[in-house]
């Protein structure tokens, strides 16, 4: 049985946390990878807590792993199947009421695990993850934003394109997945304004006045680390991720020291360890004002980054205790 753990939660297949699980591996640290949506056989848990014992104790055991969750020092949150997912066989009613016991249970105490670290905890993540929030928390902190117009009215959005010339539409989230099973995108794209009509009343949109950059930028900051990539398209394509990414090219660029304080500040605000922030370049980046905040997404993919290794090194170090001052720094303990 594992002894002072490191539980990465997070679905079977995900190459992200299997570079994590590597470098705590090389660290000697216990690691117990769990997949919520394995409830069942595959997962199997017993919890206890009482006027003895007021913080949760009992065990969680997967196929090949068991844990006392008292002893899990740290929780790495990647990316787990869904409940959904679990119980897609049963009828509605059932499933509904399934999904729901498992997340408040299973879910209410594996979010509940005090002394753990959280990278990041999902209350966080759930916070964080609203692109209007995270636009406001980045003018607040004097980061460059572009214009940007929340709507459903389409005079608004007429008005909107008319004041800026040239403006992009851009989802809140991604795509569900469809019956067959599979995700699609929507790609940030420049919209016509002969091309707004009524149908922009059905739900709310986000348009933003096109900001003339010269490049794009992933910043992936990791407690005190800051890795960014400057990320070009042979094509200058307006959204990077459209295209085959083994074509993207890559080189690394260096962060203004107000523009690292400003992250760090925004992470800390929202109570995460770790962000994945997209910027726009108007010139080469020396200057704080070249830097366009876009979003951050606090659950965000890093594996496919040319300093992935170095990346999980920083997650490495955060969960197995040896970056614990560096996060109480970057939280302002």
């Amino acid at each position: 049985m594992a002894k002072s753990a490191v539980l990465v939660v997070t679905a079977l297949e995900d190459v992200t946390a299997d570079r994590v699980i590597e470098a705590l591996n090389e660290r000697d640290v216990a690691v117990v990878r769990v997949d919520p949506g394995d409830v069942g056989p595959g997962l199997v848990f017993g919890f206890r807590l009482g006027p003895d014992s007021p913080r949760w104790g009992g065990r969680l055991r997967t196929a090949s792993r068991k844990v006392d969750v008292e002893a899990v020092r740290a929780i790495y949150f990647r990316r787990p199947t869904s409940y959904a997912v679990r119980f897609r066989h049963l009828p509605c009613q059932q499933r509904e009421f399934a999904v729901a016991e498992a997340r408040h249970g299973l879910g209410g105490v594996l979010n509940s695990l005090r002394g753990a670290l959280y990278v990041n905890h999902p209350f966080a993540i759930a916070r964080a993850d609203f692109k209007p929030a995270q636009l406001q928390r980045f003018a607040a902190l004097g980061l460059r934003v572009p214009a940007t117009l929340v709507t459903n009215d389409v005079e608004e959005a007429r008005e909107f394109a008319a004041e800026h010339g040239r403006v992009i539409y851009k989802t809140f989230r991604g795509l569900p997945e469809g019956e067959d099973g599979h995700v699609g995108a929507i790609w940030a794209q420049r919209i016509e304004p002969g091309a707004l009509d009524e149908t922009v009343a059905v739900t709310a949109h986000l348009f933003q006045a096109e900001v003339p950059k010269c490049g794009d930028v992933r910043v992936t900051v990791v407690g005190r680390h800051v890795f960014a990539q400057r990320i070009t398209t042979p094509d200058g394509a307006l959204d990077w991720r459209r295209g085959d990414w083994d074509h993207l090219v890559h080189a690394p660029v260096a962060v203004p020291e107000s523009v690292q304080a400003a992250l760090h500040s925004y992470l800390a605000s929202f109570g995460l360890v770790f962000g994945c922030f997209d910027f726009a370049l108007t010139g080469k980046g020396t200057d704080p004002e070249d830097w366009w905040a876009i979003e951050c997404n606090p659950n965000g993919q890093w594996g496919w980054l040319p300093d992935a290794p170095a990346i999980a090194d920083a997650f490495a170090e955060i969960l197995s205790g040896e970056g614990k001052q560096q996060h109480d720094d970057a939280q302002g303990s």
